[in-house]
């Protein structure tokens, strides 16, 4: 513990944010960070506790608590504080193959976990690690490393999201010959077409990505396995597979009018932007427009934020945002206690510039879409919403969202971005490897491990536990990658945690 008095001497701080205003006129991020010194003062915050939830990744009330990864927080806060960049980047990358990508994306479950937060403001964990990390590749500790020994043992990954590229990168370090296949023009799965650029500006993908071409993966985009290459030939042409797919199946909206025209889904949509913004900074026009429309987006979730950030950005005319469930409380609830994941309100960056361009949230709480309406040429010109209240099932004892009666309202729409979440993954490639599903339309394993009932075949990932964080699919990553070492040597020494 560098500075015993940090979290009573230096207030938090974390990296400034562009005016609402000023940052929805382009696609960048918008985040001006800390500088060397001040990041210093912010990691000196870091109590060192005895017993450091931010780093437990346990689960409590059904939420998990700290970073499932096991980031060693406390250590690389000291490190930071004294100076030691290097070190401190090495303890890092010792639990997180892609600092660059959580530093970025993730919710920041340690922050929420965080002892000092429980008594003040949480350490600015994530900020920390985005400075070790960019000082990591300012300074050359995150070039290319090549393993030293090849064991001649032959992997295929099938997905580039964070679970396929933590497993492939975890493997090609052991000495594995790593082939990653990913569908997509690009490599980075949901990283790279379905997050926006303003949270993830694709570059910092291409760089790790070319960090890991240099140590040895190969990566074969374009292609989809079980379209354009056979399950077959895969299990004949490689030792082990292991499918990291995503699930990307998405929730659909079954109402009537279900098939007007101007009914997206969210993911289709962000691709759609991303790709042709990256492709022509928009200029080709492949990509569904908000511009000059009223926008409804389904869905309260980290998904729809961002479809509520890129429409304005667009250019709509109005953007509302429909959730299902309560507004959650601005603080704590009783039953909600730390260092449980805090249950409360949160507004993020999409809400935020709703609320500076219209002069209000865009949320609209306890409600749902009732009826699409459509125009004689068959284009959605309108919804009907119908509020929603909690009730017990009398069958199952569960408690459910229900319409209220006669709380109908119609309100303007042209263009209806379904962010509800997913359903799991997509059942041609489970179908083409022969894999068993789960109830919940995931990949099926044996208890305790990532190994499915076709030999050779591993899951991980969303495509495994279903829609989830990446700091989830990076763990998963790791592990399949140690069970499938295990398998193929005898024993590995590849580190999960």
């Amino acid at each position: 513990m560098g500075k015993p008095t940090g979290f009573l001497e230096y207030e938090r701080e974390t990296a400034k944010s562009v005016e609402p205003k000023e940052r929805i006129c382009n696609y960048n991020e918008f985040h001006t960070f800390l500088s060397e010194e001040e990041q210093r003062e912010q990691a000196a915050r870091c109590m060192a506790c005895g017993v450091p939830f931010c780093q437990s990744g346990m689960t409590l009330a059904g939420m998990t608590s700290g970073c499932p990864l096991h980031n060693l927080v406390p250590e690389w806060n000291d490190l930071v504080y004294t100076g030691n960049w290097e070190q401190a980047y090495n303890r890092l990358h010792k639990t997180n193959n892609f600092p660059e990508f959580t530093s970025r994306v993730c919710p920041a479950l340690c922050e929420k976990a965080c002892t000092c937060g429980h008594w003040g403001e949480s350490v600015t964990v994530r900020d920390n690690e985005h400075g070790i990390i960019e000082t990591a590749y300012e300074k050359g500790y995150a070039a290319p490393k090549i393993p030293r020994v090849h064991t001649g043992k032959k992997v295929a990954v099938i997905g580039s999201g964070p679970s396929g590229l933590a497993a492939a990168d975890q493997l090609n370090q052991r000495g594995h010959s790593v082939t990653v296949f990913e569908r997509e023009d690009r490599v980075g799965g949901l990283l790279m077409y379905g997050i926006p650029n303003m949270k993830l500006e694709k570059h910092i993908i291409d760089r790790k990505i070319n960090v890991m071409k240099a140590e040895g993966v190969v990566f074969k985009t374009g292609v989809n396995v079980g379209v354009d290459v056979k399950a077959k030939d895969l299990l004949k042409d490689f030792d082990r597979v292991i499918l990291c797919c995503g699930a990307k199946n998405p929730r659909d909206i079954k109402a009537v009018g279900r098939d007007a025209k101007g009914i997206y889904f969210a993911v289709d949509y962000l691709t759609q932007t991303t790709k042709s913004l990256l492709n022509s900074n928009l200029k080709d026009g492949k990509y569904v427009s908000a511009k000059g429309k009223n926008v409804v987006i389904i869905g309260g979730g980290d998904t729809g934020n961002d479809c509520v950030g890129t429409a304005i950005r667009q250019g709509a005319k109005s953007v509302t945002q429909l959730e299902m469930m309560p507004q959650p409380p601005v603080e704590r609830a009783a039953n909600n206690p730390w260092p449980e994941w805090p249950k409360v309100l949160k507004t993020d960056y999409g809400q935020e510039e709703a609320i500076a361009v219209f002069g209000h949230d865009p949320r609209i709480y306890q409600t749902t879409v009732k009826e699409f309406h459509k125009d004689k040429n068959g284009n959605l010109n309108g919804i009907t919403i119908v509020k929603l209240q909690s009730k017990k099932d009398e069958a199952t004892g569960r408690m459910t969202m229900v319409e209220v009666p006669g709380s109908e309202s119609k309100i303007a729409a042209e263009l209806v971005l379904i962010a509800a979440g997913f359903l799991g993954t997509e059942k041609y490639v489970s179908d083409a490897f022969g894999v068993s599903m789960t109830q919940r339309t995931n990949v099926a394993t044996k208890e305790g491990s990532y190994a499915t009932n076709v030999k050779n075949v591993y899951a991980a990932g969303d495509t495994h536990r279903g829609q989830s964080l990446v700091v989830w699919a990076i763990r998963e990553g790791r592990e399949v990658a140690r069970e499938v070492d295990e398998s193929l040597m005898g024993y590995s020494y590849l580190s999960i945690q």
